[in-house]
């Protein structure tokens, strides 16, 4: 499922942009692990008519919606798409970790090239903040149309946006840091991924697609709950601060530093306040 990981088309992932693939892997799986039970929730409100037994995870990253779905429906098989090599070897080695690997297929391919390779004809279709990174999600959706079996499900997960990690008057001499980040993110975000935090009810609609359910997932956890949470605090706003570095003073940049300096008193991995929050939409559609 979040965030400034490119979680997909070209970039497999759930939302970072441009950087190399070990570190968006480890941001991938960290998120992954903070936000388990958040997953394994979307999977189990999916208004399904049956268990699925074919199944396709649309811009997989390193697994984690391919595992969380393998989890929910164990007699299902899924394909797992994404253009990054490095993310499919991730995602396989895990699978044979797991014991699963017989049931796992991955594919390589850059979903917006308008030439998909044969993913079968699915029972379910996963797309878990892949579809905003798609230059025309209109054909894109299109191809899901027809790659559907007749009474099939297409699932799309969309972020409400980066998640935010530090309280509103951190850090101390510099409140508020974290959201003039964000702010000076949001021309990058609007240029290289324009639907991100869509609305993609009207465009399934338009598609060929019947709605059937839409729900929001709020997303507020305590850093107490996993140590995990520094480390996905850390990589993600190392990132950010990479984007949003031309737009902040020299102040901002110097307490931004102070906190992605791991072995400094004011580090994030220091901080016991840190938490996750942020929103996740999934829809759940239909061939009209």
């Amino acid at each position: 499922m979040p965030p400034a990981h490119q979680h997909a088309t070209r970039h497999g992932g759930d939302g970072h942009h441009g950087h190399d693939d070990s570190g968006q892997a480890e941001i991938l799986d960290l998120d992954a692990e903070v936000l388990a039970e958040h997953l394994a929730s979307i999977t189990a409100w999916l208004p399904l008519g049956g268990e699925p037994r074919r199944i396709v995870d649309l811009g997989c990253g390193t697994g984690a919606g391919t595992f969380a779905l393998l989890d929910r429906f164990p007699e299902a098989h899924v394909t797992a798409v994404d253009v990054s090599a490095g993310h499919l070897r991730l995602l396989r080695e895990k699978a044979g970790a797991r014991g699963v690997e017989e049931r796992v297929r991955t594919v390589q391919a850059d979903l917006d090239s308008g030439h998909w390779p044969g993913l079968g004809s699915p029972d379910l279709v996963w797309a878990s903040a892949s579809m905003h990174h798609m230059a025309h999600p209109d054909r894109a959706l299109a191809n899901v149309r027809e790659l559907l079996a007749p009474a099939g499900l297409l699932a799309v997960v969309e972020l409400a946006g980066f998640p935010r990690f530090l309280p509103a008057d951190a850090p101390a001499g510099r409140p508020g840091l974290e959201e003039r980040a964000h702010a000076a993110t949001n021309s990058f975000h609007a240029e290289h991924v324009p639907h991100r935090g869509a609305d993609w009810g009207p465009m399934l609609t338009a598609a060929g697609f019947t709605v059937e359910d839409e729900r929001t997932v709020t997303v507020d956890i305590e850093g107490t709950h996993s140590d995990a949470i520094g480390r996905y605090a850390l990589g993600s706003l190392q990132r950010i601060r990479g984007v949003a570095a031309p737009a902040l003073g020299a102040e901002d940049l110097a307490a931004f530093d102070e906190l992605l300096d791991t072995d400094g008193p004011n580090s994030l991995l220091r901080r016991d306040d840190l938490a996750v929050r942020t929103e996740r939409t999934v829809w759940a559609a239909r061939r009209a």
